[in-house]
Parts: structure tokens; C-alpha cells; sequence
């Protein structure tokens, strides 16, 4: 049912890449940014985020436990966040490079994919907030700090707070794991091209799988680039964010091999059957040329196909609409 009914999905060649690969993809989504430099908008985000932040932690300290498994918790909301940026560098490698592409995105064919595969996304997020504050309540009791010092004092120099710090780092590598393996390469390639949620997650498994130390080295180079960009009080993240996010669009078009010609991304079809050579006509034809017989059966074909492609793009929206509430019930 996940991957259409009826139809057999098509999934795409993976390449083989070494850390040249890595080190362009990272050159690429610098560049992108220094072209299209979107730290303006990470910085509304960011700011109001901080401050509703600090405003809680001001009127209730009991979201302080909370505060870091939030930090980094985003990174795992991070892919499906960045489309918009995913289009900006689809687009720059046509040669445009104009804001209001960024909302392209909105029309993609998978756009039901991308919805999908982002609720996912959300899922794990909200477990890993339901763990970690398991985990801290699990150890300090259900009762809240009275201050950030005792906080950081609980935290810092006690037995439970080092216990919570080995274990919640622990078990947040695995959920970075996880996010990474189904996502690498998942959004870029549903924005690219017209797939199901299910085919694009198993193409970044299949990534992972055939490259396990380059996106090993990745995710590595994303998690210190993230913790460089939260210590000056996460505003560094206004220009590591957008940086990750284009170079990853930059490493899926090293990892995955390119559609092949006439498939997918290219022209849309004529809306009618093709037109028939005109050769030498006799009289002694007149009058069966009125009625071309093998015209309405070219005719008859042109339509059966076309109503074929229809039906296997509405099995694909269907697929992914089926995902989703599967997800939900």
C-alpha cells in the first residue's frame, strides 16, 4: 500500500562518494548562502524563539530540564525545515536565483511525500521530549529546580546529573541516528522528483548503506557545526542553519545518480495523440481515407496511456495520504 497501488516504484541508483564529495558539497552550500544569504529569516525565527525561551524560564524553571533536549531536538526537525532552502539551490542551479522560489516547494508533485515524511519527523521529535524528560524525572523526582544554579548544580555535581548527561547524550545519538538514516537524502529527492514518502526513506537508507563512514563523517560535520553555531547564545544558527541546509542539497546530488532524460522533471506530455505524417494519397484510397482506422486506434492508446499516468500519480498521492493517517491512528 506505501508504494502505489498496483504499480512497482522506481528507486533511484546511489552513487558511491569519498570526503571530496563531502568537502564540495560543504564548499556549494556556502557559496549558495553567500549568494542567497537567508540569515535575515533564521533570525526572526531564532530570536523569538530564544526569548519565549528565557520568558519561561524566567516565570516557570520547570522548563529548564527541558531546555536541551529542545536545542537539540531541532536538529531533528531540521531537514524537513529546510525545503524552502532545498529549492533555492535547485533553483541557483538553473540559474535563478530569486527569492519567491523558495516557496516552490508548496507545488512540488510530492508535496503529500514531504507532509508525510515530515510528520515522521515531528513523531520522533515529540518522543525524544517524552523520553528526555522521563529520563530527568526518572532521576530528580517529579519536582522542579528552584533556581538555575541549583539546576546546573544538580546537574553538574551530582552522581544522577552525570548519569543524565551520559545517558541523554546516549540516547539522543541514537534518534540523530535514526533522523539521519531516513532523511539525508529524503527531502531533497522528493522535491526533485515525483516519489512516495516510502521509496524516498528507502533511498536514504540505501545512501547510508552504501556510504556508512562519508554519512557517518556528515553527520559528525552537522552536529559540531550545530553546537558552534548555539554557543554564542544560538545566533550562529542563523548562518550554520541555512550553510547545512544547502550543502545537503549539494550532497544528494552527489549521492544520488541524476534521472535519466525524459523522465520525471522533464517537459510535459502533448495533451493529444501525435500527429501522423502526411505521405502520397491516391484516388482509388477515396473514400476509406475519411476513416482512418489506424488514427482511432493510435487515438484510442494515446488515451488509455494518459489515463494510466493519471491513475498511477493519484496511486502515489494516495499512498502518501495513506501514510499519513496510519501515522496519526
Amino acid at each position: 500500500m506505501l508504494t502505489g497501488a498496483g504499480e512497482s516504484p522506481t528507486y533511484p541508483i546511489i552513487r558511491k562518494i569519498g570526503f571530496a564529495d563531502l568537502k564540495d558539497a560543504a564548499a556549494k552550500g556556502i557559496d549558495d548562502f553567500w549568494v542567497m544569504p537567508t540569515h535575515a529569516i533564521f533570525l526572526a525565527i531564532i530570536y523569538p524563539l530564544v526569548g519565549l525561551v528565557v520568558t519561561c524560564m524566567i516565570l516557570r524553571y520547570d522548563v529548564m530540564p527541558l531546555l536541551f533536549p529542545l536545542v537539540a531536538g531541532f536538529a531533528l526537525i531540521g531537514p524537513f525545515a529546510a525545503i524552502g532552502l532545498y529549492e533555492l539551490s535547485r533553483q541557483r542551479e538553473k540559474g535563478v536565483d530569486v527569492w519567491e522560489h523558495a516557496f516552490r516547494g508548496l507545488r512540488s508533485r510530492s508535496l503529500v511525500g514531504i507532509a508525510a515524511l515530515g510528520m515522521v519527523l515531528m513523531i520522533v521529535f515529540l518522543i525524544w521530549l517524552t523520553t528526555a524528560q522521563w529520563l530527568y524525572q526518572s532521576l530528580f523526582g517529579y519536582g522542579s529546580p528552584e533556581s538555575i544554579g541549583q539546576f546546573l548544580s544538580d546537574i553538574l555535581t551530582t552522581s544522577e546529573g552525570w548519569i543524565l548527561i551520559i545517558a541523554g547524550n546516549g540516547i539522543g545519538f541514537l534518534f540523530a541516528v535514526l533522523v539521519l538514516t531516513i532523511s539525508v537524502v529524503s527531502f531533497p529527492l522528493l522535491l526533485d522528483r515525483d516519489v512516495s514518502a516510502m521509496v524516498a526513506m528507502h533511498t536514504s537508507i540505501r545512501a547510508v548503506l552504501r556510504n556508512p563512514l562519508m554519512m557517518a563523517a556528515w553527520g559528525l560535520f552537522v552536529a559540531v557545526t550545530l553546537v558552534i553555531g548555539s554557543l554564542p547564545f544560538f545566533f550562529g544558527l542563523a548562518v550554520v542553519l541555512p550553510v547545512l541546509a544547502h550543502s545537503t542539497w549539494h550532497l544528494y546530488r552527489k549521492v544520488v545518480e541524476p534521472e535519466p532524460q525524459g523522465r520525471g522533471t522533464g517537459p510535459e506530455p502533448p495533451t493529444g495523440p501525435p500527429a501522423r505524417p502526411k505521405g502520397r494519397r491516391y484516388a482509388a484510397d477515396f473514400p476509406a481515407v475519411l476513416f482512418p482506422r489506424g488514427w482511432a486506434i493510435e487515438s484510442v492508446i494515446w488515451v488509455d496511456l494518459r489515463r494510466r499516468s493519471e491513475t498511477r500519480r493519484q496511486s502515489c498521492i494516495d499512498t502518501d495520504a495513506g501514510f499519513i493517517i496510519s501515522l496519526i491512528f
